[in-house]
């Protein structure tokens, strides 16, 4: 759906799914997302299904990215409307990107996100582009500052998902509003 030098932006397939499992079982990539889940495989069967229903219903979603080099799955970013269920952001259109951890560090989550910025601006009526993660994220947010994002703490969150004062429930929103037309 969207190229890039190094990646593919595509439609999940039923082959992503060990792939994804593999990530969602790894810590270092689900500290900052509630930790691995107590069935992996469950957890990422659930998350491509509902990307799955994101790109049909939006013509969106956290699309899989591959590595154009040699197919690999490295993980998935893109675009929904205002992230999970009971978030309390519902009609911001979100970025999001989550990576395998050997795909860190190496501009992929830079090169997806500018990709998929590129595509909500031609593709959507969407005002603004926010993103959002806990403050312990730095690797998350900073990444926000560098595609041109700004804080936006009259959006910042406690997320549903997760009890008053655990350290994953504050959210810290950062937002593009959308570039003025030539």
């Amino acid at each position: 759906m969207i190229a890039t030098d190094r990646l593919a932006l595509r439609d999940w397939r039923d082959a992503d799914l060990a792939s994804f499992a593999d990530m969602v079982r790894d810590p270092a990539v689900m500290r900052h997302l509630g930790g691995v889940p107590a069935d992996p495989d469950g957890a990422a069967r659930t998350a491509i299904a509902a990307h799955r229903a994101g790109q049909a219903a939006d013509g969106h979603c956290f699309w899989a990215v591959e590595r154009r080099a040699d197919g690999a799955l490295l993980g998935c970013c893109g675009l929904r409307w205002g992230g999970n269920a009971g978030s309390p952001v519902p009609h911001e259109l979100e970025i999001g990107w989550r990576l395998r951890r050997d795909a860190w560090g190496r501009g992929y989550a830079r090169e997806a996100a500018t990709a998929c910025l590129d595509w909500a601006w031609t593709n959507t009526d969407a005002p603004r582009v926010a993103a959002w993660t806990v403050p312990a994220n730095a690797a998350s947010w900073g990444l926000m500052i560098r595609l041109g994002m700004t804080p936006r703490p009259d959006l910042d969150f406690d997320h549903p998902l997760f009890p008053p004062g655990h350290p994953l429930s504050r959210h810290r929103v950062y937002a593009m509003d959308r570039p003025a037309r030539d």
